[in-house]
């Protein structure tokens, strides 16, 4: 609920005139994103509570390959060899992490895989309907995910302290997160989106070692960062081939 008040303060800050008018027109690919995004932070939720936040992040990891094959039979978005190398190596990383180590659970592993589908399908959806109402598709999803859970626990009885947190966890991962996520999803196919997004891999046991002092396994530092490196090569080798194509295209221009 805190996640739809955010977006929805966006919205307000971001749209000309009456906020309530950008939930007018979101269509059917607007809606599909309100149904399949509530089912994902269903899923991230409960996954963070029956595994570890390693396991969730580097199975979030594995979304180049779900989200290069459904873009693939969506769109027929040929990956680069690049890319595909890229993921291979995130792959290996991944197996290290959650195959070699003793942590978290086969629940909770599903669930963050759940998690993970409905992300890459979010990505094919932006994809295919660049001109979908994000925010306001991002804005219900996230009221519609508290109703669903709502009648399962008892949110009238959260301390302070909590509602604390929890104000912090919608603001920040849906107002913040989700926006930058779908906008940057518009710009980029989809395994581009997903390699990105395959640092949280790496990063999110930092943060949790760093806040907590949960220290990760070897097996976790050795796999992250073998996901870390497979990521930023990436991006970077990407960047200097699309640089290449725009001089060469100045060129011919030119000429």
């Amino acid at each position: 609920m805190f996640g739809s008040l955010g977006i929805a303060a966006v919205i307000a800050i971001a749209e000309d005139g009456p906020f309530w008018k950008s939930f007018r027109n979101i269509g059917l690919p607007g809606w599909l994103f309100v149904a399949v995004s509530a089912l994902g932070m269903v899923f991230l939720i409960n996954s963070l509570k029956e595994t570890t936040v390693a396991h969730v992040a580097v199975i979030y990891a594995t979304i180049p390959f779900v989200a290069a094959v459904l873009g693939w039979f969506a769109m027929g978005e040929r990956s680069t060899a690049g890319a595909i190398l890229a993921s291979i190596a995130a792959l290996i990383g991944v197996v290290i992490m959650v195959g070699v180590g003793a942590e978290g659970s086969l629940f909770g592993d599903l669930l963050a895989f759940g998690m993970t589908l409905c992300m890459a399908v979010l990505m094919i959806i932006v994809r295919r309907a660049p001109d979908i109402s994000v925010m306001p598709a991002a804005c219900l999803s996230a009221l519609v995910s508290s109703l669903i859970c709502w009648p399962l626990g008892e949110p009238l009885a959260v301390s302070a302290q909590n509602l604390l947190l929890i104000a912090l966890f919608g603001i920040l991962v849906s107002a913040v997160g989700l926006a930058l996520f779908t906008l940057g999803a518009k710009r980029l196919p989809a395994i581009e989106t997903a390699l990105i997004g395959s640092l949280d891999a790496p990063l999110a046991p930092l943060w949790i070692w760093l806040v907590f002092g949960e220290i990760p396994s070897a097996s976790t530092l050795i796999g992250g960062s073998i996901v870390f490196a497979a990521v930023v090569v990436h991006v970077i080798t990407g960047t200097q081939r699309k640089a290449k194509e725009r001089r060469l295209l100045q060129q011919k221009g030119t000429s």
